[in-house]
């Protein structure tokens, strides 16, 4: 007996309420900055702004032919882990304080270089999907006439997008002043790393062997190689 197809219908309306829901936390948190400092506001500039990056790209590339998909429940288990704590639990802890039994305090200085590391995540978020074009996707997903990306970014770097995101992890705490809605990403991306990335190295080692291979030589995993 075969498995029914999920109602299309259904997760439109699904992701209706999540959006609404979301722009009303996001409005809550834009009146409510003050309360946590300037930190929050770039903080919440800095996530519109990866909205406004991603968003065409998910859209355009959401036409694409996939022929190999590792979106498994691990996979889905990392990607929720990175919603709740690079996006909702700061967005609920700004616009509402729940967190706010596990704030701390950064001095001025601290605060600024959050700031600056944003800046950087912001140009290397939007210069990889540049880069990558239609062979992104935000989950483990290989592409009918996949392309192997060695220009750009991707020329010093065989996993920048990683790196940016490394930035704004690094960085949130700086600007959100809570274990919870701060410093918790950290934790959550570095296991996405351990897991994910040896995984996404070895399928396309399946897909490109040895062309891949050689681009790992020429190549640093995060940083540039010297």
């Amino acid at each position: 007996m075969s498995k029914p197809e999920p109602d299309p219908i259904f997760g439109k309306i699904i992701r209706l309420v999540i959006t609404i829901m979301g722009l009303g936390l996001l409005v809550m948190a834009v009146l409510n900055w003050q309360t946590y400092g300037w930190g929050a506001l770039v903080w919440i500039g800095a996530m519109i702004g990866q909205t406004i990056i991603r968003v065409p790209h998910a859209r355009r590339n959401a036409q694409n032919t996939i022929v190999q998909d590792k979106k498994d429940v691990q996979e889905q288990v990392l990607l929720t882990a990175m919603f709740l704590t690079m996006a909702l639990f700061p967005l609920l802890h700004i616009a509402t304080g729940l967190f706010a039994f596990a704030d701390y305090a950064l001095p001025t200085w601290a605060t600024t270089i959050g700031f600056v590391m944003q800046v950087l995540f912001l140009w290397l978020f939007w210069r990889s999907h540049s880069d990558l074009g239609q062979n992104w996707s935000a989950t483990l997903e290989v592409r009918d006439e996949h392309n192997l990306v060695t220009e750009g970014v991707y020329a010093r770097i065989r996993h920048p997008m990683y790196t940016a995101i490394w930035l704004a992890a690094l960085s949130q705490p700086l600007l959100i002043h809570n274990w919870i809605a701060g410093a918790l990403v950290i934790l959550a991306f570095a296991v996405m790393c351990v897991l994910r990335i040896p995984r996404e190295e070895t399928m396309m080692r399946d897909i490109f062997g040895a062309e891949y291979e050689n681009y790992i030589l020429q190549t640093g995993r995060l940083i540039p190689k010297l």
